[in-house]
């Protein structure tokens, strides 16, 4: 869905596209926003964000229900009247994202070098080529790929901007995680191809899991899992953050997700928390992982964000700011194609995309 331009302060839309500017510069989690501007085209100025709609009006809450709860709470007059609403709207917001029919769509990000990364996924990591598209008058090229068709698999979506060919990763992002049948089969096919295996094939640290670690040709950590057959062999997305008890949280409140489990590693000094829309042997997971005592890291500018399903990217956007998260592009249609998105960051400075789940169809199609 989302892809990354070279360009400064403007997007342009096709037909069958939604872009994003990214800036070449390093991104800090306070210069993400600014870095996703739309507009009709890059002559024109910002789209203008569609009206705002009360809370009760999306998720359907009487006035007078929310007095009468309001009235039950024994507080002092208007201050905590309204501090009743909003939590009943919280409670709202939350019965409906639970509801709400969400899937982990692709995941995007920077590559230096398109026709190595897609030579190296495809060889040695056995991922299809899915599709891909050049778009020379905004100098950028997309590639998407993944181990079945996009409008039933998480895939990976990279960009690569003309006449860039190196990124900083930062120390934020982690690794993706890709399961296999033979994880020492597959490090030997890796190494006959000359790739990187920065961990040799073995249990896991306090566990039985066979696994392994690789780098791509631009760095991208992957984490070789061995499992059996499985719908979803792209299976995890690793991000770091401050403070796992509020980014698990907020991913259960303002995203719908499910804490799938938890393990605290003393004796390594760190903590992960799996979460996802379904459990991990079937379903794509966000692995969040929280190092004692980190509590910011630097995101560089490679990584740009995760896009979610959603049937109402409105309602999704109100929830997000009732769970405290950062909207940095207002719900509503993209012009020229209409498909309806919103982007937020989450507290630690994450990127997510949610688009509407009719209009990713459409637009597959």
């Amino acid at each position: 869905m989302a892809r990354i331009v070279p360009m400064f302060n403007a997007t342009s839309f096709s037909s069958n596209s939604v872009r994003l500017v990214a800036l070449h510069a390093p991104l800090s989690s306070s210069a993400v926003a600014p870095a996703a501007r739309f507009a009709p085209s890059p002559r024109s100025g910002l789209c203008s964000a569609p009206r705002a709609i009360h809370h009760e009006q999306l998720f359907g809450i009487k006035t007078s229900r929310l007095m009468r709860k309001a009235n039950c709470i024994k507080a002092s007059a208007s201050g905590n009247m309204a501090q009743a609403s909003t939590t009943i709207s919280k409670e709202e917001a939350f019965e409906w994202v639970k509801k709400d029919n969400r899937r982990m769509l692709h995941v995007v990000y920077r590559v230096g070098d398109l026709e190595r990364t897609i030579k190296f996924y495809t060889e040695c990591l056995g991922m299809k080529l899915l599709r891909k598209r050049d778009i020379p008058e905004e100098k950028y090229t997309n590639a998407f790929l993944g181990y079945g068709p996009e409008d039933s698999h998480f895939v990976v979506e990279l960009t690569y901007n003309y006449g860039v060919d190196q990124y900083d990763i930062g120390s934020g992002f982690g690794h993706f995680g890709i399961a296999v049948e033979d994880v020492a089969k597959t490090v030997d096919l890796i190494k006959a191809k000359g790739g990187k295996v920065t961990r040799e094939p073995g249990p896991v640290k306090g566990g039985k899991t066979v696994i392994a670690f690789i780098e791509d040709p631009d760095g991208y950590k992957f984490e070789l899992l061995e499992r059996g057959p499985t719908p979803e062999p792209l299976c995890q997305v690793m991000l770091r953050v401050g403070d796992l008890d509020r980014s698990i949280n907020f991913h259960e409140k303002a995203f719908g997700m499910e804490l799938l489990r938890k393990r605290d590693n003393p004796e390594y000094k760190y903590t992960v928390a799996m979460m996802g829309y379904g459990p991990e042997d079937k379903n794509t997971v966000l692995e969040l992982t929280y190092n004692y005592g980190v509590t910011e890291y630097d995101k560089g500018n490679a990584y740009a964000q995760i896009a979610i399903g959603t049937d109402d990217v409105y309602k999704t956007a109100e929830a997000i700011k009732l769970h405290g998260g950062k909207i940095t592009r207002e719900p509503g249609p993209l012009p020229g194609i209409n498909t309806k998105i919103t982007a937020c960051l989450d507290p630690d400075g994450w990127k997510t995309v949610f688009v509407d789940n009719i209009d990713f169809a459409k637009e597959l199609e």
